[in-house]
């Protein structure tokens, strides 16, 4: 086989199981060496660093080339059907998470790294949607770029464009050509910003088209934090990020040299800020935030049009014996870090309290057979004791997820009460009625049961509960 050639064949996979033990003894070696690091030279030190990081390249170009091949086989045409749906996640980037316990960006940027190893070793029968990219994925294969440098490639550079000053594929393809050479000298971010020069050159005078596409590109993204909390990424596009920049500026400016105020009030608004015990992100965040409430909470058309009739809420979970004691803790729904009872006397004080009931059986409100739908309050008692979807991993909190009947309703004629109630997200529900999963309950809980075409043994999976603040009054019932 030729050394810029990757082959996918399935018959291979007892060599992978023996070249992957290979690799593993090697790596057993070289972690066992690792540990005498501190009696190398400065020269061996940095010399070492550099080949583990080629060795690190090359195996990441072998989880690319097999990511990419979980992405084919979960691809948007098969449904369902593809891979990563029948083992119950919605794409594959969320799968390749899973099985190696990564970060959602760089499960993503194996994928695409993996697509596009995949795509340039047929050339000839490859249906590309990006053929542009073909040498860079050729790259990645033989292990001569990392997957974060085709990441950069592929980000900087982006997709051909029409009209006047048009990019085309062919112009994209020479410049991914010499960042795949500087791809071996620079390191990814230095890789990013010549990619992003390249092509400013080469589409001068595409202006409206960039300013389209960073509209296009506009977003507001949610991820987790190390600490468990949510961290919010925003992305504006040109115009927005100018007035966010001058909302930001105005609220920072007694702070950071800006103009002098000659107003009375604003001047004892620009001293208060400077004298403010918070830190200048840590003001920005409390001034965005209480700029969101007073948004929200406006009697206006305008904010019931884009918010619809449900206000943002924060509903707090807290044991009645913490509340009436003063001690303990409580827990944000949908969160698993605690918050102290003072925070929890606070808000129960700005919004009064609901008492839920539950016993060791889990005491449902029931509602047997003449309503189908959940009520609010059995939805509210279901959040309390699930936390959210109950489907594997998944992280969607209890605002996000449908109540299904275990014993479902037309089929089984089961009853709309708590104790055959399972919180699903949308796509989990969809799942386990139109993929053939099944969720059963017995004394220790709810159980998922796999199709045959998933396990042919269906061995039934735990559904923990994910709510912590359940936990703690079991911890208290104990």
């Amino acid at each position: 086989m030729a050394s810029n050639e990757v082959v996918f064949d399935e018959s291979l996979g007892g060599d992978f199981d023996s070249s992957l033990a290979g690799a593993r003894r090697a790596v057993g070696f070289v972690a066992e060496c690792a540990r005498s690091v501190d009696t190398l030279s400065d020269p061996d030190l940095l010399r070492i660093q550099r080949e583990l990081s080629d060795l690190a390249r090359e195996l990441g170009a072998s989880a690319a080339v097999v990511a990419g091949e979980i992405g084919h086989r979960s691809r948007r045409e098969l449904g369902f059907s593809g891979l990563a749906q029948r083992e119950g996640f919605r794409t594959p980037e969320a799968l390749v998470r899973h099985e190696t316990g990564s970060t959602a960006r760089n499960a993503s940027a194996l994928v695409q790294a993996g697509t596009m190893a995949r795509e340039s070793a047929a050339p000839e029968t490859s249906s590309s949607a990006e053929p542009w990219f073909r040498e860079v994925g050729a790259a990645v294969a033989v292990g001569c770029i990392s997957v974060d440098a085709a990441r950069a490639i592929r980000v900087g550079l982006g997709a051909p464009s029409e009209g006047s000053g048009a990019v085309t594929a062919d112009a994209l393809s020479d410049a991914a050509h010499l960042l795949v050479i500087e791809a071996t000298i620079v390191d990814a971010d230095e890789l990013l910003r010549l990619a992003r020069r390249l092509r400013d050159d080469l589409d001068d005078t595409g202006i409206a088209d960039r300013e389209r596409a960073a509209f296009e590109e506009r977003s507001v993204r949610r991820t987790r934090r190390p600490n468990g909390l949510s961290r919010y990424i925003i992305d504006p596009d040109i115009e927005s990020a100018a007035f966010w920049d001058d909302v930001y500026d105005t609220l920072t400016s007694p702070r950071r040299g800006g103009v002098r105020f000659v107003d009375d009030a604003d001047r004892e608004w620009a001293a208060a800020i400077s004298t403010d015990e918070r830190t200048t992100d840590q003001y920005v965040h409390d001034a965005f935030t209480q700029l969101l409430r007073i948004a929200v909470g406006a009697e206006t058309g305008e904010s019931r049009r884009i918010m619809g009739a449900r206000q943002p809420s924060v509903r707090v979970l807290v044991t009645r014996t913490a509340l009436e004691a003063g001690h303990g803790h409580g827990r944000i729904e949908g969160c698993d870090i605690p918050i102290s009872i003072e925070t929890v006397e606070r808000i129960a004080c700005e919004s009064g309290t609901v008492q839920l009931d539950f016993d060791e059986a889990g005491r449902p409100l029931d509602l047997g057979r003449e309503q189908r739908l959940y009520s609010k309050r059995q939805r509210i008692a279901l959040a309390a004791a699930q936390g959210g979807c109950l489907f594997g991993d998944c992280d969607r909190p209890p605002s996000w997820c449908e109540a299904h009947h275990s014993r479902r309703w037309k089929r089984d004629q089961g009853e709309t009460n708590i104790l055959d109630g399972v919180l699903l997200c949308r796509y989990h529900h969809l799942l386990v009625h139109n993929n053939g999963w099944e969720i059963v309950r017995d004394d220790t809980g709810f159980w998922l049961i796999p199709p045959r075409n998933v396990d042919p043994e269906q061995r039934p999976r735990p559904m923990p509960s994910k709510s912590a603040a359940l936990r703690d009054l079991r911890v208290l019932s104990a």
